[in-house]
């Protein structure tokens, strides 16, 4: 279990991020045509997941759009944007913001707990810890970060740098 803030006071998650160094422990989400994703169908390239609670909260579309403006200057990586937001809502999102970049990943019917990330208590139980994990083309875990404080924006920096 980790804590992390949410506006200035403890909430926890369920568990922790995987170690650097270790193997990304494998997943499986809903895109936005509805169809199921896996970290195998990104095999042989780099991977960002930029986890989230929600992408309609400034924030969160903050990081969306930061990591959508990254991704097209990244040679082999896809950045996956993973909330327990319903695709549609995803869809919509980056429809309107033209945001084409990046891939939505939705995590509201299988479950994220490989990555530790869920909320076990606080007023956003049941949704994503603001978290970043790079995976290399060996699907090697890289580089982490779970927010220290919810409401704030992952070090994007560190991240990309964690690529090359």
């Amino acid at each position: 279990m980790a804590t992390v803030k949410f506006k200035g006071s403890d909430v926890h998650t369920a568990g922790s991020l995987p170690a650097e160094g270790s193997k990304a422990p494998a997943f499986s989400l809903t895109d936005t045509d509805l169809g199921t994703k896996t970290l195998e169908d990104f095999k042989g390239s780099k991977v960002v997941l930029n986890i989230f609670p929600s992408v309609d909260t400034g924030v969160c579309a903050a990081s969306v759009r930061k990591f959508n403006e990254e991704a097209s200057k990244l040679d082999n990586t896809k950045v996956l944007c993973i909330s327990k937001d319903l695709p549609f809502a995803l869809a919509r999102f980056c429809g309107a913001e033209g945001l084409d970049n990046v891939i939505s990943l939705s995590d509201f019917k299988n479950g994220f707990a490989e990555y530790g990330v869920v909320f076990t208590d606080g007023p956003l139980d049941g949704l994503l810890s603001r978290s970043v994990v790079v995976v290399d083309e060996e699907g090697q875990v890289v580089y982490t970060e779970q927010v220290a404080e919810t409401v704030e924006e992952p070090n994007y920096e560190a991240a990309i740098a964690a690529l090359s």
